[in-house]
């Protein structure tokens, strides 16, 4: 079975100006090429459905990918350690190129009249993950003295005074306002 990302661009890279609309769904990680990320980083699971949708638009020279890949992800809320979903909607606009310079990162290559659109996807994807995701914007997160969520229960915990300023404690100030009655 061939990969949706597989797709054939004979006839658009023959007739230019053309473009050919790209639509459909797949799994993020069909080969399974990525190993999971750490248990606390934000992840795509590998069976999770990507959604593609782009143009391809001929070009002297190549193609153009525009369009948008959405993804689900999942990871843990930075404030109170609770797990969080997401989805992460990406705007790509990318060359394909007949004859890739190494060097030349910003592209990708046209192999044999294909263009894959999985390392552009997945290019996409992955930085456009949440570094440090949220479960809820106003989210109190735990207590850093005795671990309570915030957010289902209060605790009366009080940070511990620091010795080095206990002298500063003893030390009284006059009202300037009464002084001066």
């Amino acid at each position: 079975m061939a990969s949706p990302y597989l797709v054939p661009v004979a006839a658009l890279l023959r007739d230019v100006p053309s473009s050919l609309p790209v639509d459909f769904e797949a799994p993020f990680d069909e080969l399974h090429e990525f190993a999971p990320r750490g248990p606390v980083e934000t992840d795509v699971f590998p069976g999770a459905l990507v959604r593609v949708k782009l143009r391809l638009e001929s070009f002297s020279g190549g193609l153009r990918a525009r369009g948008c890949v959405e993804a689900p992800w999942h990871g843990f809320c930075r404030r109170c350690s609770a797990p969080v979903l997401g989805v992460t909607n990406v705007a790509v606009n990318e060359r394909f190129v007949d004859d890739p310079d190494v060097t030349d990162e910003l592209t990708y290559p046209i192999d044999q009249s294909f263009v894959d659109l999985a390392p552009l996807v997945h290019d996409a994807i992955l930085l456009e993950l949440p570094l440090a995701p949220l479960c809820r914007a106003d989210c109190q997160g735990l207590c850093p003295y005795c671990g309570i969520d915030r957010n289902e229960a209060r605790c009366d915990c009080r940070a511990p005074r620091d010795p080095r300023w206990a002298t500063l404690d003893g030390l009284q100030f006059a009202d300037p306002e009464s002084e001066g009655s």
